[in-house]
């Protein structure tokens, strides 16, 4: 079934759920965009730490008694924590695409929809997967380096 062969009524519906989904599916994007934000600025701030404190204590230029790793271990803890919050909105936004997309696949079923319609995947996911990547080999180099030179 094409747009033309639909009355000019359900053909404006169609544009319109068409349109619908399509901003759903953008907002969506938009969430995960900021679960990605969040995500490297923990990542990003948590081997900082990691990598300035480790120098002032390969230099010795932290206080006598100091536990030389703890601030090390906080930044592993929030390149970990900042990994976790970008599972949850990664797994939060395929979850989201897969339902959106079998609300979809009910609309073209019904003849409501258009199944010529383009309706591709997330971009974003992507970019939020390749960071994953990024972010599990930092701490697992962060992890390494501790565990190399304590």
């Amino acid at each position: 079934m094409t747009l033309d062969d639909l009355d000019a009524g359900t053909r404006m519906a169609s544009v319109r759920t068409s349109a619908a989904f399509q901003r759903t599916r953008m907002a969506a994007d938009r969430t995960l965009m900021a679960g990605i934000r969040t995500s490297l600025s923990m990542i990003g701030f948590g081997f900082t730490i990691f990598s300035f404190f480790r120098t002032l204590a390969r230099e010795g230029l932290l206080r006598p008694g100091a536990h030389e790793n703890a601030p090390a271990l906080f930044g592993l803890a929030l390149v970990g924590l900042g990994i976790l919050v970008l599972v949850f909105a990664l797994a939060g936004e395929w979850q989201f695409d897969r339902s959106l997309r079998q609300q979809r696949d009910l609309f073209i079923a019904a003849g409501e929809l258009r199944a010529d319609e383009p309706f591709p995947r997330s971009r974003v996911w992507m970019i939020g997967f390749l960071l994953l990547l990024i972010g599990l080999f930092a701490i697992g180099a962060m992890a390494l380096s501790l565990v190399a030179n304590p």
